[in-house]
């Protein structure tokens, strides 16, 4: 009985699939816009994007210059949005305010449009062309409706989009560390702190920007040894300026000792045999 209403149930399901499905041809069949039109912002406001996106392809370009085109655009456009196809979101969202500049939903698709590069941005190892992009719409979008009901979500984008470069910059510049070329190091230390003052990463670069400098003096010869060992001790007290109970004091600690020996033995009297 169970394994027969299980059956039936199947059946039933599969004939409405199957008409659903036989009646949304006949819609793209159909060569009457209107009833096109209006099976589109049925789909659309039911959340079925997919079936929405087609059909509003379909009559997009036959509507132009008419009443409902700029509805008609819009809905076109989020429809990517909603099927998570930015690219194309993007354009048509910039299309629909290139063709609608006096458009009541003109702020409401530059963010989308803005929120698409957003979505397109990458992991933060990879290249950060689209992150860049989405930055510099969400900061024109916030300058052109500071008040607008999406200013919030938009400074919040911009944020973690920032924090994506910021990250990118970080490794870049613990990579250089990593291979020992610690003057290249320490220049990338410096532009990522001084680009990013406020970067949540400046612990980290504090420090690792003296591990480069501690490093190079150390394996200096004697005559650049004692300029370049006072920097590295410099730099270690910048990192304590900022960050008095750093998660790294053990390692400082340690590091300024070595410091101060290898600064005493630089600092003997040199010995002149005639």
């Amino acid at each position: 009985m169970f394994l027969k209403t299980i059956k039936l149930t199947l059946v039933f399901v599969l004939s409405i699939s199957f008409t659903s499905c036989s009646e949304y041809q006949k819609l793209l069949n159909n060569n009457d816009l209107n009833i096109k039109y209006k099976a589109a912002e049925k789909y659309y406001n039911s959340g079925e994007y997919r079936k929405a996106n087609r059909l509003f392809e379909q009559i997009t370009p036959s509507f132009r210059g008419k009443p409902q085109s700029q509805r008609i655009i819009f809905f076109y456009a989020n429809t990517y949005f909603q099927l998570k196809d930015y690219n194309l979101a993007a354009y048509q969202f910039e299309s629909f305010v290139k063709s609608y500049p006096k458009s009541d939903r003109l702020h409401e698709a530059i963010f989308l449009a803005a929120k698409s590069y957003y979505m397109l941005s990458p992991k933060y190892s990879l290249d950060q062309q689209d992150t860049n992009k989405g930055i510099d719409k969400l900061q024109i979008f916030l300058d052109n409706y500071p008040t607008s009901e999406f200013s919030e979500e938009a400074n919040t984008l911009i944020a973690e989009l920032q924090v994506k470069l910021e990250k990118k910059f970080f490794e870049i510049s613990k990579q250089y560390y990593t291979i020992r070329d610690y003057k290249a190091a320490i220049n990338s230390f410096d532009n990522l702190l001084n680009n990013y003052p406020g970067t949540q990463f400046k612990e980290d670069a504090l420090y690792h920007k003296f591990l480069s400098n501690y490093e190079l003096a150390i394996n200096s010869i004697f005559s650049k040894k004692k300029l370049r060992l006072v920097g590295a001790k410099e730099s270690g007290n910048t990192l304590l300026r900022y960050f008095p109970e750093t998660l790294f004091i053990k390692e400082l600690d340690e590091k300024f000792k070595k410091i101060e020996k290898e600064l005493n033995q630089v600092n003997q009297p040199t010995i002149t045999i005639k």
